[in-house]
C-alpha cells in the first residue's frame, strides 16, 4: 500500500513539473526566438527550415546598428519617464479615490462602485476621442503630461486598491479617529504601509501597460524627440522591414526594462497578488 501510494505520488508530481515545464516552454518560447533572431548575422537565413534556435555566429552587430541609425537612448528615456509618471500618479490617484470606496460610508457608494466595476468593461478605443479632445483643450499635445494623462488614475487601480484596503482591520482606523488623527493623515500613515504588498503590484501592472502602450502615444505625439520605446520599434520596423533581425533588435531592447523592474518587484508582486484582491 505505501509504496503503491509513493508511487502514485511521484507519478502526479511527474506529470505537475511536466505540464509546468511545456507551459514554460510556450510562454518563454517567443521571447527566446526574439533574442535567437537579433543575434544572428547577416550569413544565416532566419528563415531556414528546421528552424535553428541557436545562432551558428552570434553577433552583437544588430544592436549597435539599431543604436546608429535610431536614437533608441531616447525613445528609452522618454518611456522611463513617461512610466514613471504614470506609476507614481496612478498609486497616489487609485489609493486616494479607493479608501473612501473602502472605508468610510456615504450615500450611494454602492452606486459609485458599480459604476467603477461597470467602466473597467468599456474599452480605451470608445474613450479615446474624448480624451484625446481633453488633452488638445488643455495643451498636452507632443508632451509628457499628454502621454501620461490617460495612465494617471485607472479604474482597476482603484478596484484593486479598494479590496486591498478592504482587508484590514478597522480597530486600526477607529483608534486613530479617537486619536484625533485626520482621514488624510490615516491614509498615508495607517494604511498604506500596510499595504506595501498591493502597492507594488499595482506599480507592475501599471508598468507594463505603460510601457507597452503603442495607441495612445501613436495619436497624442507627432514629434520623434517624444518617441516612446512602441513608436521606436515601429518606426524602425518600417525603416528595416526586410531585416528582421534590427527589429527583433529593437523589440529585445524595449523588453528588457520590464524584466528587470519585474525581477526587482516579483517579491512584492506575489506577495500582492495573493493577498491584494481577495476579499469581496
Amino acid at each position: 500500500m505505501a509504496t503503491s501510494f509513493r508511487r502514485q505520488r511521484l507519478l502526479g508530481n511527474a506529470l505537475r513539473y511536466l505540464a509546468l515545464t511545456l507551459l514554460t516552454l510556450l510562454t518563454i518560447g517567443p521571447f527566446l526566438w526574439l533574442l535567437s533572431t537579433s543575434l544572428k548575422s547577416g550569413a544565416e537565413n532566419i528563415f531556414a527550415y528546421p528552424p535553428q534556435l541557436l545562432p551558428a555566429q552570434p553577433t552583437l552587430d544588430n544592436y549597435r546598428r539599431v543604436l546608429d541609425t535610431q536614437p533608441f537612448l531616447q525613445y528609452l528615456k522618454n518611456s522611463i519617464i513617461v512610466a514613471v509618471l504614470a506609476v507614481v500618479c496612478n498609486l497616489l490617484f487609485s489609493s486616494l479615490a479607493a479608501y473612501p470606496l473602502a472605508r468610510m460610508r456615504f450615500r450611494g457608494k454602492g452606486l459609485v462602485f458599480g459604476v467603477l466595476l461597470a467602466s473597467m468593461m468599456i474599452p480605451f478605443q470608445l474613450l479615446m476621442i474624448p480624451v484625446y479632445q481633453l488633452a488638445i483643450w488643455l495643451g498636452l499635445q507632443n508632451s509628457y503630461l499628454g502621454l501620461v494623462l490617460p495612465h494617471a488614475c485607472t479604474a482597476f487601480g482603484i478596484f484593486f486598491m479598494r479590496q486591498a484596503f478592504s482587508t484590514l482591520p478597522d480597530a486600526l482606523e477607529e483608534s486613530a479617529l479617537m486619536e484625533g488623527v485626520s482621514r488624510l493623515k490615516i491614509w498615508w500613515y495607517v494604511l498604506l504601509p500596510l499595504v506595501k504588498p498591493s502597492l507594488a503590484t499595482l506599480a507592475v501592472f501599471s508598468f507594463i501597460g505603460v510601457w507597452g502602450d503603442f495607441l495612445w502615444p501613436l495619436i497624442i505625439v507627432d514629434q520623434p524627440a517624444l518617441f516612446t520605446l512602441p513608436l521606436g520599434v515601429n518606426r524602425l520596423s518600417s525603416t528595416f522591414s526586410l531585416d528582421w533581425r534590427l527589429v527583433a533588435a529593437g523589440a529585445v531592447f524595449s523588453v528588457l526594462p520590464i524584466l528587470l523592474f519585474f525581477g526587482f518587484t516579483q517579491r512584492y508582486f506575489i506577495e500582492g497578488a495573493l493577498k491584494g484582491a481577495v476579499k469581496g
